[in-house]
C-alpha cells in the first residue's frame, strides 16, 4: 500500500512512488488542493508499505509517519470520505476536484478524503467493458479479466479504506458499479450507488413527463457494459421512471462506430455520431438523457445544447456524498 500524507490544505505533491507493476511520478498543483489530513494511496494487490528502491521510495519521515498509525486511525473526522478509482485516473481526479470545490463554496472546508488508485483494478476494468464489444475490440490483446477478481479487488480497496478510516465509500465509476451488491457486502459503511443518487435527483426536480399520462422517461446513454448490466435502469425504475435505452440500431449505427471513432482519434466523427444517437432518444419524449459514460460525456463541448439534456452521474454522486457530510 502507498501512502503519501497531506496536512496542509493547499499545498500539492511531486513525489516519485515505485510499485512491481509500475513507476510513476504524481503532480498535484495548487488546481487540485488537499484538503486537511486527506490521503491518497497507490496500492496493488501487496497491503506493504513500499521497500526502498534505487531512486523510488518513501522518505523515512512519512514512513516513520505512517508505521506511527495504528491500523484505524489514519483519519478520524466524522466525515472523511474513501474514494475508489476507476478505468481512468483522470476521470478519477476530475471527481476529486469537483468534490474539494463544490464542498469548500461558501468558505467551508472541503471534505476529508482517502483516494485509492491501483493501476491493476484501473486496467481490469478497462479490459471488462472492452471485451463487451467483441466486434469491436476483435484485435484486443489478452484474455478477459474474470469478473471475480474484479469484485475481490474492489472489495479489499473499500476494506482498506474503511481501516484509514472513511466513513462512506465512494466509487466514482459506473462499471464497477455491475458488482455494487457484492462489493457493499459485509461492509461497516454506506457506500452510495450512482444510480440511486441520479434518480434522487431526478425526483427532486419534479419534472413533469412530456407526454401527459405516462410516466417521466429518462434515457440512459453508456457502453454496452454498463447498459447490459442494467443498474442504471433499475434504478429509474424503481424510482418511478421509465428507463429507455438506445436500440440495437443506434447502439450498431451510432453508439459503436463513435466509439471506434474515438479509439482511432477522429474526434469530429465520434462527436457527430453521439449527437445522433442522443437526438435518437430525445425524440422518444425522453426528459433527460443520463450521460453513464465519461468518454461520451467528455465528447461534447461543455456549450453544447444537447448537453443541457443530459445529466452526469458523477455530479450527482459528488453532491449525494457533500449532502451526506453536512449531516454528520
Amino acid at each position: 500500500m502507498y501512502l503519501q500524507t497531506f496536512t496542509n490544505p493547499s499545498h500539492g505533491l511531486d513525489h516519485v512512488c515505485y510499485s512491481n507493476r509500475i513507476s510513476c511520478r504524481v503532480r498535484l498543483s495548487r488546481v487540485l488542493a488537499m484538503p486537511p489530513y486527506s490521503t491518497l494511496l497507490q496500492m496493488d494487490e501487496s497491503n506493504d508499505l513500499p521497500k526502498s528502491k534505487k531512486g523510488f521510495s518513501l522518505s523515512e519521515d512519512s514512513r516513520h509517519s505512517l508505521n506511527s498509525l495504528s491500523e484505524d486511525s489514519l483519519l478520524r473526522q466524522a466525515n472523511t470520505v474513501g474514494i475508489i478509482g476507476g478505468v481512468s485516473t483522470s476521470s478519477t481526479l476530475n471527481f476529486v476536484q469537483k468534490l474539494v470545490d463544490w464542498s469548500s463554496q461558501d468558505g467551508k472546508s472541503s471534505l476529508p478524503f482517502v483516494l485509492c488508485s491501483d493501476p491493476t483494478l484501473n486496467k481490469e476494468l478497462l479490459l471488462y467493458e472492452e471485451h463487451s464489444y467483441p466486434s469491436l475490440y476483435h484485435r484486443a490483446e489478452g484474455t478477459p479479466v474474470d469478473p471475480k477478481q474484479i469484485v475481490e479487488n474492489l472489495r479489499n480497496k473499500r476494506r482498506s479504506l474503511e481501516r484509514c478510516g472513511a466513513k462512506l465509500i465512494l466509487v466514482p465509476c459506473h462499471i464497477a458499479h455491475t458488482w455494487y451488491e457484492e462489493v457493499c457486502e459485509g461492509s461497516s459503511v454506506p457506500v452510495l450507488h450512482m444510480g440511486e443518487c441520479i434518480s434522487e435527483e431526478l425526483e427532486e426536480a419534479k419534472m413533469k413527463p412530456l407526454e401527459a399520462g405516462n410516466p417521466l422517461r429518462v434515457g440512459v446513454m453508456a457502453t454496452n457494459a454498463t447498459l447490459s448490466a442494467g443498474f442504471y435502469q433499475e434504478r429509474l425504475q424503481s424510482n418511478g421512471f421509465e428507463a429507455v435505452l438506445p436500440d440495437k440500431a443506434t447502439m450498431e449505427h451510432t453508439v459503436i462506430p463513435a466509439i471506434e471513432a474515438m479509439k482511432r482519434g477522429d474526434m469530429e466523427g465520434a462527436r457527430n455520431l453521439l449527437r445522433i444517437a442522443l437526438q435518437v432518444l430525445l425524440v422518444q419524449a425522453v426528459n433527460v438523457v443520463v450521460l453513464g459514460s465519461d468518454e461520451m460525456r467528455d465528447l461534447l463541448p461543455r456549450d453544447d445544447p444537447l448537453l443541457k439534456k443530459c445529466v452526469d452521474p458523477m455530479d450527482a454522486l459528488a453532491r449525494s456524498a457533500i449532502k451526506w457530510a453536512e449531516t454528520r
